[in-house]
């Protein structure tokens, strides 16, 4: 057994994230290991970018209420306590919303080099507020 008393706050990386977002790795897996999880926490507006994972994404939120969009236009609106999963290969982003942070647990599969994520373009200030808009903000 291993107890980890803490894990560093990190900044997420400004080429894959829009706004404010910070995160703690929960696990990053070393063979034969593939789970890679972490906390990441999104300050109103933040949001990642548009991406895809190759074995899909599972995000469970723990505080806060957000948003997660896909390209074909749909939003779904998330609370704490509600759980998503993206589908492999699908292209989708998350984040808070405008006027309320969100945290949620990011759990992915790995490809087995790395964690199988494809990192694209960034969601427009345009797509984000039609988000909103779409889910009765």
């Amino acid at each position: 057994m291993e107890h980890i008393m803490e894990t560093p706050t990190l900044r997420a990386p400004a080429e894959r994230f829009t706004g404010d977002v910070h995160l703690n790795m929960i696990e990053t897996p070393s063979a034969p290991a593939h789970l890679a999880s972490a906390l990441v926490r999104f300050t109103p507006g933040a949001r990642t970018n548009w991406h895809s994972h190759a074995k899909g994404q599972v995000l469970y939120v723990t505080d806060g209420v957000g948003l997660v969009g896909t390209r074909d236009g749909s939003v779904v609106r998330i609370g704490a306590g509600e759980t998503v999963k993206c589908p492999a290969g699908e292209e989708h982003w998350h984040g808070a919303t405008d006027t309320t942070l969100m945290a949620h647990i990011a759990m992915v599969v790995g490809d087995g080099c790395g964690d199988g994520t494809s990192w694209l373009e960034p969601v427009t200030d345009e797509k984000y507020t039609a988000a909103l808009k779409l889910t009765g903000r």
